[in-house]
């Protein structure tokens, strides 16, 4: 298993231009570790970071949407794997944080944990090009590749916490945040 905030870690390293969908503990990462005008904090949508992902893929092909989901978040919306599929954007890569809770919600356990195979079911939703990773350096090898892949890519990343980070809920609920992400797509 990796530290979730590695993993994160290095998707910023590889993150150039993309519109990014961070989520709960990862949106709080994201923040420190790679603030970004085009970040679009999918808070209080529980289950629904995916579905916001999709529609800024299809709504803007030009540019590449990053999601960074949690399990217990997908597992609200699961039928927005086949749905992804269906619509079949290249510009998609999907990044699930598997820790086998709920963590955003006192962390208990999520339904399955240990036992769901995430990447199996994008697969089996129609999603081919689906991952697992729980080697930091594996991933780490192998998270190059994977960005530059046409989508939809499904990246299941087997995590547990890492540092504590701050909840800044005056930015992930801010009118701020909205306002910056609102200029910033204006722009491209």
């Amino acid at each position: 298993m990796m530290k979730r905030d590695d993993c994160v870690r290095l998707i910023a390293r590889e993150h150039t231009d993309e519109i990014v969908v961070p989520l709960y503990q990862a949106a709080f990462e994201w923040m420190v570790i790679k603030p970004w005008p085009l970040t679009y904090y999918a808070f209080g949508a529980m289950g629904q970071g995916s579905s916001h992902g999709l529609g800024f893929a299809l709504g803007r092909p030009d540019r590449r949407v990053l999601v960074l989901d949690g399990d217990g978040s997908l597992l609200m919306n699961l039928g927005t794997l086949v749905t992804i599929a269906e619509a079949a954007p290249q510009n998609l890569v999907h990044f699930v944080f598997e820790n086998g809770t709920y963590e955003a919600n006192g962390s208990h356990p999520i339904p399955g944990a240990g036992r769901v195979d995430f990447a199996g079911i994008a697969r089996a939703a129609g999603i081919p090009n689906a991952f697992t990773f729980d080697h930091i350096d594996v991933f780490e090898e192998k998270l190059p590749e994977v960005m530059r892949m046409r989508g939809p890519v499904f990246v299941d990343l087997k995590v547990f916490p890492g540092e504590k980070y701050e909840y800044r809920w005056d930015v992930i609920h801010g009118p701020e945040s909205r306002a910056t992400f609102r200029d910033a797509m204006a722009r491209i």
